[in-house]
């Protein structure tokens, strides 16, 4: 082996990793972050989870950002700590689906058939329909994710076959002949698969390279089982390095996935090595196959899902022995009420659904906040006042930790519709605050009414009670269309809007007629004033949430001009709409 050859497998070494991400980084963005929510719902079962991680591993094609992942919805408060062992579980069945995969540059034959199953035979044809995919896409879209996916496989095979080449001429090489030797003693083969998937945080990767000296001849099974197992252990490394400043359940679910796999190793091996003391299987001198490979990788991971799945609850108990609770002295400042945690930026596509549901819960609490600063108007309660200020601040903890972490976010590799919804979110929580500080706004215009036993006239309460409940229709209409991101409704919101500011005038016209007769006093006129300017704020700020909905999503920017500038069909429809409520909403 010249150093030609080293090249060689350096850089065959290199596209297969590129390969393998790129393949894993389109298959996440197709999966739009959909494939990870599901683990946060549908793990109430553990077998259930067991199946659920091994579907989502084999599909993002990594077991280290599934355990990366539990590990943040431990942390963040998401799962509870039994939920994640069958998720650990099913990601180590997972990712057996790569080496899998990988065995197909072993296949061998004269067959046409077999001929076309090889790597070699399809990947040319796979890497220019993923480089067409790719070129014709002007902008992120799932057909140049599917153009990534094709790319990435075929470079990934294409770095395994140059791997494979270029240490084809080891076989004469005593010193490599050596080391294959050296590696034959269990607990160097374990410690050198260890350390290698340790380094390059992928067991996916790890096999890989196994698989392709494989191919080659060179490595005997007494020489790549203990690898393989040692391989297992080392994937634990991603996880346990996440964990790290996290919260102690955080941490015992990164101690249960390297107990499941340190367990594992450990009962096989010894079962293993005892009944080849006596039986003495002859295989191990055989040279292994990259099929062999994936067929010792799949049958130990499925064997030690089977074998501890009967133990999980052991597992949870044995991470809360290794991680004890203990008094602990108290921390200087409040834990922050609202956090996402930062792990999840690795996927992006998950972290902005994460986000999402974020700012639902925030359009939520300021909904609740609008609508009981709107009671105090009518019947004064101290306690609600106290319950909107605690909202306001809560809103304004919502659009600090988001905000934050949406900025963070906003550098990652975003799909096209992840960044419409980033645009979006990030418009809509400068709203949703504003929208808070009305509430908190009009809860002191309530307060100072009753502090200082002032009222409104009869006929500036009906009216506050019209405006009032337009106000709880347009806030709670846009909460409904914002939560369940319904771009189609979103049309009725600016028409009601309209009304209000219509509203809003004739209310302040009246009751400059009133004070002229002397039936209103200034003082509650300044006070009327102060609710009727923060009532219409909030219809605005509303507005801007629906009209953001509809021009991100119809590539229209211009929101300013968007019902300036209807006509035809959709202007008539939208006047239609506007009289209508204009009747409904009559003084």
């Amino acid at each position: 082996m010249d150093i030609f050859d080293i090249l060689n497998m350096a850089g065959g070494l290199a596209l297969f990793l590129y390969g393998m991400n790129t393949m894993g980084g389109g298959l996440s963005k197709m999966a739009g972050g959909k494939l990870e929510g599901i683990l946060e719902r549908l793990t109430s079962k553990r077998i259930f989870a067991v199946l659920l991680g091994a579907a989502v591993t084999a599909i993002i094609q990594s077991s280290s950002a599934t355990t990366v992942m539990v590990v943040g919805f431990v942390n963040s408060g998401i799962m509870q700590l039994k939920q994640v062992v069958g998720i650990i579980m099913g990601a180590n069945v997972g990712t057996t689906i790569t080496s899998w995969i990988l065995s197909l540059s072993g296949i061998d034959g004269g067959s046409i058939f077999i001929k076309l199953l090889k790597p070699s035979s399809f990947s040319p044809v796979l890497a220019a329909i993923g480089i067409i995919l790719v070129m014709s896409s002007r902008e992120e879209s799932k057909k140049k994710d599917a153009g990534e996916i094709l790319l990435g496989f075929a470079v990934l095979m294409f770095g395994m076959e140059t791997m494979s080449g270029s240490v084809s001429g080891l076989a004469d090489n005593p010193s490599f002949t050596g080391l294959m030797t050296a590696f034959s003693n269990p607990i160097l083969g374990m410690a050198a698969g260890a350390l290698i998937t340790a380094a390059i945080q992928s067991s996916s990767a790890s096999v890989g390279i196994l698989q392709a000296l494989c191919i080659s001849g060179l490595v005997p099974y007494s020489v790549a089982i203990p690898i393989i197992m040692g391989q297992n252990i080392g994937t634990c490394v991603t996880s346990l390095i996440s964990s790290i400043g996290a919260t102690k359940n955080a941490r015992r679910a990164a101690m249960i996935h390297l107990y499941f796999n340190l367990i594992g190793t450990v009962i096989f091996m010894t079962v293993f090595y005892s009944i080849n003391h006596f039986a003495s299987f002859g295989f191990l001198g055989e040279s292994a196959s990259a099929a062999g490979i994936a067929v010792i990788h799949s049958l130990f991971n499925i064997g030690a899902t089977i074998l501890l799945f009967p133990f999980a609850n052991w597992l949870v108990k044995l991470a809360e022995v290794t991680i004890p609770e203990r008094e602990e002295p108290a921390p200087e400042k409040e834990a922050p009420v609202v956090s996402i945690d930062e792990r999840f930026l690795e996927r992006p596509a998950f972290a902005m659904e994460i986000c999402r549901g974020k700012v639902r819960e925030m359009a939520e609490i300021t909904r609740d906040a609008i609508l009981l600063s709107l009671e105090l108007i009518d019947t004064y309660d101290p306690e609600k006042s106290k319950e909107v200020a605690r909202l306001e601040k809560l809103v304004d903890e919502y659009e600090d930790a988001l905000g934050t972490y949406l900025v963070k976010l906003s550098s990652k590799n975003l799909s096209r519709a992840d960044s419409q919804t980033m645009s979006i979110v990030l418009h809509s929580i400068s709203d949703l605050e504003r929208i808070s500080d009305h509430a908190h706004s009009v809860a002191c215009s309530a307060d100072e009414i009753s502090s200082k036993g002032l009222s409104f006239s009869e006929d500036a309460k009906r009216e506050l009670e019209v405006l009032s409940r337009a106000v709880r229709d347009i806030c709670s209409m846009t909460t409904n269309i914002f939560c369940a991101n319904d771009d189609e409704n979103a049309v009725h919101v600016e028409p009601l809007e309209q009304v209000i500011d219509s509203l809003t005038k004739k209310i302040k016209e009246r009751h400059i007629a009133r004070l002229q007769e002397g039936k209103c006093t200034i003082e509650m006129g300044f006070i009327l004033e102060d609710v009727l300017n923060s009532l219409e704020r909030v219809s605005d700020h509303c507005s801007n949430i629906a009209l953001e909905m509809l021009t991100i999503f119809e590539d229209e920017y211009n929101t300013h001009g968007y019902f300036r500038d209807l006509e035809g069909d959709d202007r008539r429809h939208f006047d239609e709409e506007y009289r209508a409520l204009v009747k409904k909403y009559s003084l």
